[in-house]
């Protein structure tokens, strides 16, 4: 029977220190106070090149990131799999966008996707679209409010060559790769060079994934547009589901340049869209692999139900459970001890490069109705459990 309450799976790979010191930090971020502060502090230490990894190592990273290099990340990596979760390797450096960190990051991304050939340990990788190319240039190509001039569209032939030679690489060596989603304002221009990599790479099984954020109203429409283009040119549609990561940003933009707010009205609406779109994809499973991203226990329940109710194997090679590193562990050491396919994101970076991905983890936790408190009360079962031994 799967047990999200169940702690002593959930932390069964941390020791008692490890537990304590997750406990401190928890929380720590539990005060928006303190996150605000420390956010200000590490955005003016990133500005005067103030040494602060003696700070953000021991704390936020050792409990979000996997190490600072793809080496690094093996004895995580291996740890993970002793409780049979399998890792996503995500290079979260946040280079600036110049035609060197642009290079930086392809090349090392490239290196990722090498790294995870033929390794069973490794369930995906993953890339950002807009860490190859600059935001500018990719809002300018989705929106098309006006024409790319002819530097832009060079430009913009390099970033679809990088775009592909990345796809390219995982299809040689067998590797599935997400395409990370990105703002409103970007998406369109993403959505139609993942829709033309998944015809050209997905035609024996997924290696290329679309990622629906489902706070969108308009992506239940995509799904089944990519379910009829999938059946109709013989492909396997690989989709991964998150509910959303720019709410505020997108009300924002939406509203400077007039055009319809396109986030669902409310949690509830957005839920019932999430939902609703692991359905449709369960019913049609045929033409999709999934790779289903939530910290949300109903949404992880409804899909073990589902597949009960279709009949599938809980180690289907087609569906993935997926969490990030450091979060809700309850839900994913619970599920790997059932059976399920379970994969934890695993971000690596220099503490310098990946500071943006830590204060964002820091605020996630903060602003997401019940998630610390939810961590916290897990962690503090699990310790008086264990003092009870």
């Amino acid at each position: 029977m799967l047990d999200f309450n169940n702690t002593k799976i959930a932390f069964s790979s941390k020791s008692d220190g490890e537990l304590r010191n997750a406990q401190i930090l928890f929380q720590t971020i539990a005060h928006p106070w303190l996150v605000k502060c420390a956010k200000s502090a590490s955005n003016f230490a990133l500005k005067i090149h103030f040494p602060i990894s003696w700070a953000v190592k021991p704390t936020l990273y050792r409990q979000f990131v996997g190490g600072e290099t793809l080496q690094e990340c093996i004895p995580v990596i291996n740890h993970l799999k002793e409780y049979n979760v399998k890792s996503t390797l995500d290079f979260s450096a946040e280079s600036e966008q110049t035609p060197e960190g642009i290079q930086a990051t392809f090349e090392e991304t490239l290196r990722s996707i090498d790294f995870a050939k033929g390794n069973e340990n490794l369930a995906y990788t993953v890339f950002k679209p807009s860490t190859i190319t600059t935001d500018e240039l990719l809002a300018k190509a989705s929106e098309k409010r006006e024409p790319l001039s002819e530097e832009e569209k060079a430009e913009y032939e390099e970033f679809k060559k990088r775009f592909f030679a990345l796809c390219q690489r995982a299809y040689d060596n067998d590797v599935r790769i997400l395409v990370d989603a990105e703002d409103y304002c970007f998406q369109d221009a993403i959505d139609d060079l993942t829709d033309e990599a998944m015809r050209l790479y997905n035609k024996k099984r997924a290696i290329v994934f679309a990622t629906l954020q489902m706070y969108r109203h308009d992506r239940m429409p995509y799904l089944e547009r990519i379910h009829r283009d999938a059946t109709e040119k013989g492909y396997i549609a690989g989709v991964k589901f998150v509910r959303g990561a720019y709410m505020e940003a997108e009300r924002e933009r939406a509203a400077q340049y007039g055009y319809p707010d396109p986030i669902c009205p409310d949690k509830a609406a957005t839920d019932a869209n999430y939902d609703a779109a692991v359905q449709y994809t369960i019913e049609h499973i045929d033409r999709f692999e999934m790779f289903m991203g939530t910290h949300n226990e109903e949404s992880n329940y409804k899909l073990a139900r589902l597949m009960d109710e279709k009949g599938l194997q809980h180690n289907d090679p087609r569906i993935y459970f997926a969490q990030l590193l450091g979060m809700s562990d309850n839900i994913s050491f619970n599920l790997a001890a059932a059976g399920y396919n379970v994969t934890k994101y695993v971000p690596y970076a220099s503490v310098r490069d990946v500071l943006p991905y830590l204060i964002r983890r820091a605020e996630e936790n903060t602003s997401v109705a019940g998630q610390t408190g939810r961590e916290l009360t897990m962690i503090r079962t699990e310790i008086l459990r264990r003092k009870r031994e």
